[in-house]
């Protein structure tokens, strides 16, 4: 896997990546990466991310064992979002959920 040259990081050197269920594309979670927490995606094959609030990386599953593995990274029109196909261990959210998408307005 090839990671482009022309991706959009923000101010803070950041890419939001959006988590999704390679099988069922469920929206399992949003994450930021940087470039080196990009890169060791790409070579691991596992999801690494920058924690805003801790300043370090951390694997996705690193501490639950809920890992994700890569099936696919893609990039939108803009060059500055990352979705990022996978195949999830049990619960993508710290709460114990499928999908840290499962708050509804109504």
């Amino acid at each position: 896997m090839h990671i482009p040259d022309n991706l959009k990081y923000d101010e803070k050197g950041l890419i939001p990546a959006v988590i999704q269920d390679a099988t069922t594309n469920e929206v399992l979670m949003v994450a930021y990466m940087n470039a080196a927490s990009l890169k060791k995606t790409v070579e691991t094959g596992l999801t690494w991310f920058w924690s805003r609030s801790r300043q370090k990386f951390w694997q996705k599953g690193e501490t639950s064992g809920h890992i994700q593995r890569v099936r696919d990274i893609l990039y939108d029109c803009d060059q500055d979002t990352l979705l990022i196909k996978v195949d999830q261990t049990g619960p993508a959210c710290h709460t114990g959920s499928r999908s840290c998408f499962f708050r509804s307005f109504s």
